[in-house]
C-alpha cells in the first residue's frame, strides 16, 4: 500500500494535518472532534492525559494542569513552569500533540509513520532538533523539517496558478511570505523560477505572535477591573487569567471583522462590560506591528533587494486577520495583498506538497520541484585569538543550504589532550551576546604535540537546518565525526525514558 504524504504545521496555538487526494491535491484532514484544527494544548489529568479541544474546556478551571504555548519552549531544557510539581521537556508536550494528530489523520488516511513537519524560517538549530525529536517519540519518522514560509509559497503558487501543475513558476517571482502565528513571526524572501523554490533570506522573532496581541486586551481588561473593583487583579489567579485570554481572542477576532465591540468579563463574583474599538485596539497594538514591519525592512536590505523588486506579498498565520497587517503592509510596498490563502491551513497543505515530492524521491518517480533554504542564524565556535575569545563563524546567516564550510585552527598549547569545539549561533564577533547550542570533543590527543599544530573543523548544515561537525588533524591522521554534546535538549537516554514512561 502507498504511504499516505503528510504534512504537519506544528503550531503555537494550533496545528493542522494535510494529506494528499487521489488527484495530489492537498486536504485537511479532520481532528475526531470534526475541527480543521486542533488546538495546541495538553491537560495533565490526574490518570490520563487530553490534548487539543477537551484540554482547552479544561484550562478555565484547571488551569495549572494545563500546558500551552510549548512551542516557544521548544529547544529549552524544560516547559516554562511545573505541571503537577514535575517538569515537563518542551519536545515531550510537542510530541503528545502530534501523538493526537497522527491518531485522529489515521482514522481517516490509515496507518503511516512518515510525514514532514514545519517549522518557523527563523527556527535555530536546537529548536529544529528538538521538533524532529518529538515526532520521533510520536512515532513518526519525520522525513523532513520544512519551513513554514517555504511551504506556504509552495501550495499558494500552485493553488493561485502562477505555478503549472508541474510546480513550474510561469514566469519569475519574488515572493515576501509574512508569517504571523499564534506565538512566532517570520517573514521570508523567495525567489520562484522554473521549478526552483529559492529561499533569498529569512529573518523573525520567536517570541511575537497573535497571543501578544491578545495580551494587550488582558492587559486592558484587568486594569480596567482593577480600578473599578478594589485592587482586584485577574490576572494573578490562574483561572482567571486563561478566562482572561479566552475573552482576548474573542475579542480580537471580533474587531476584525466589526469596527467596535463590548466584551463582558465576570471574575470573583464581579462583572465588568468594556467597549472597545478596532482603533483603541490597533492604537494599543501598534508597536508590536511595527517590530514586524522593522524585522521586514531590515530582511529587505540585508539581501539587497528593494521594496519594488517584491512581485507578490503572501499573508501566512491566522493573525494575518487582522486588518492592520494588510494595510500596514500595502502602506509600506504599494502591492495589493492577497489573502486568498488559508490562514490556517496552508503551511499545512505546503507541507503535504512536499512530503509527497519526498516520498517520489525516495520510490524513483520523478519529480521537478526544487527547493533551497537558508539558514536563519550564523554557525560558528569560540575560538582564542591572542588570548582573547572572538567568535569565528563558519556559515553566515541566509547562506543556502546544504552547505560545508571548513576553517583552520591551531592548538593553543603544548601536550594538549582534548580540543573542545564550543558551536554557538549569532553574530555577536566577541562571542557574548551568542547562544551555545553545544559542543564537541576531540580527543584524547597524542602526548607530545605541540602549540599550533593544525585542527581543521568543518560544519554540514542540511536542508532541514540541523548541523554535523568534523574535526581532524592533519599531521597525526586523527579525524572524526564528532557528537554535538548539546546544551539543551533530550539526550539519546532521555529519550528512552520518556518513550518507555508515555507507552505505559
Amino acid at each position: 500500500m502507498k504511504e499516505p504524504a503528510i504534512g504537519i504545521d506544528l503550531g503555537t496555538t494550533f496545528s493542522v494535518v494535510a494529506t494528499l487526494d487521489a488527484d495530489g491535491k492537498p486536504q485537511t484532514i479532520r481532528t475526531a472532534e470534526g475541527d480543521l484544527t486542533c488546538p495546541s494544548v495538553v491537560l495533565f489529568d490526574e490518570n490520563s492525559i487530553a490534548v487539543g479541544q477537551e484540554a482547552v474546556k479544561a484550562a478555565t478551571v484547571e488551569a495549572e494542569n494545563v500546558a500551552d504555548f510549548a512551542k516557544r519552549d521548544i529547544g529549552n531544557s524544560a516547559y516554562h513552569r511545573l505541571i503537577r510539581g514535575e517538569s515537563y521537556p518542551p519536545e515531550v508536550i510537542q510530541s503528545l500533540i502530534l501523538e493526537k494528530l497522527k491518531r485522529d489523520a489515521e482514522m481517516q488516511v490509515g496507518p503511516f509513520t512518515k510525514a514532514v513537519i514545519t517549522v518557523p524560517a527563523f527556527f535555530n538549530e536546537p529548536r529544529r532538533q528538538a521538533t524532529a525529536d518529538a515526532g520521533e517519540l510520536a512515532g513518526i519518522d519525520v522525513i523532513d523539517i520544512i519551513n513554514e514560509p517555504t511551504a506556504a509559497a509552495l501550495v499558494y503558487g500552485i493553488q493561485q496558478g502562477f505555478l503549472n501543475k508541474t510546480g513550474e513558476a510561469n514566469q519569475s517571482e519574488r515572493i515576501l511570505v509574512y508569517d504571523l502565528g499564534g506565538g512566532t513571526f517570520d517573514v521570508t524572501l523567495m525567489e520562484v523560477s522554473g521549478h526552483q523554490f529559492n529561499t533569498l533570506g529569512t529573518a523573525g522573532d520567536v517570541y511575537l505572535g497573535g497571543t501578544d496581541w491578545d495580551r494587550r486586551i488582558v492587559d486592558l481588561i484587568a486594569e480596567k477591573f482593577q480600578q473599578k473593583f478594589r485592587g482586584i487583579d485577574p490576572r494573578q489567579d490562574p483561572k482567571g487569567m486563561k478566562r482572561l485570554h479566552r475573552e482576548a481572542e474573542d475579542a480580537k477576532r471580533a474587531l476584525s471583522v466589526r469596527g467596535s465591540i463590548t466584551i463582558t468579563f465576570e471574575h470573583a463574583g464581579e462583572g465588568l462590560r468594556l467597549p472597545i474599538s478596532r482603533e483603541d485596539f490597533e492604537s494599543c497594538t501598534a508597536d508590536l506591528l511595527e517590530r514586524t514591519i522593522f524585522t521586514t525592512t531590515n530582511l529587505l536590505r540585508d539581501v539587497n533587494v528593494q521594496i519594488s523588486d517584491l512581485t507578490r506579498i503572501l499573508l501566512v498565520g491566522g493573525s494575518t486577520r487582522m486588518p492592520a497587517i494588510a494595510e500596514r503592509l500595502q502602506k509600506e510596498t504599494g502591492l495589493i495583498i492577497d489573502r486568498s490563502l488559508s490562514a490556517d491551513e496552508a503551511v499545512a497543505h505546503g507541507a503535504a506538497l512536499y512530503a509527497g515530492f519526498l516520498l517520489d524521491k525516495q520510490q524513483n518517480r520523478p519529480t521537478n520541484v526544487t527547493i533551497t533554504n537558508v539558514n536563519s542564524h550564523s554557525l560558528g565556535l569560540i575560538a582564542l585569538k591572542r588570548e582573547q575569545k572572538v567568535n569565528s563563524i563558519l556559515i553566515p546567516k541566509n547562506t543556502s543550504l546544504p552547505v560545508t564550510r571548513t576553517k583552520r585552527f591551531k592548538t593553543h598549547k603544548d601536550n594538549q589532550r582534548t580540543v573542545i569545539i564550543r558551536v554557538v549561533e549569532g553574530d555577536d564577533p566577541s562571542g557574548e551576546n551568542v547562544t551555545e547550542i553545544g559542543k564537541c570533543v576531540l580527543g584524547p590527543l597524542p602526548t607530545g604535540l605541540s602549540a599550533g599544530t593544525r585542527v581543521d573543523v568543518a560544519f554540514s548544515y542540511n536542508e532541514s537546518g540541523r548541523l554535523t561537525v568534523v574535526a581532524q588533524i592533519p599531521s597525526i591522521g586523527l579525524g572524526s565525526k564528532v557528537a554535538i554534546e548539546r546544551s539543551e535538549g533530550l539526550s539519546a537516554d532521555q529519550k528512552a525514558k520518556w518513550q518507555t514512561r508515555m507507552t505505559q
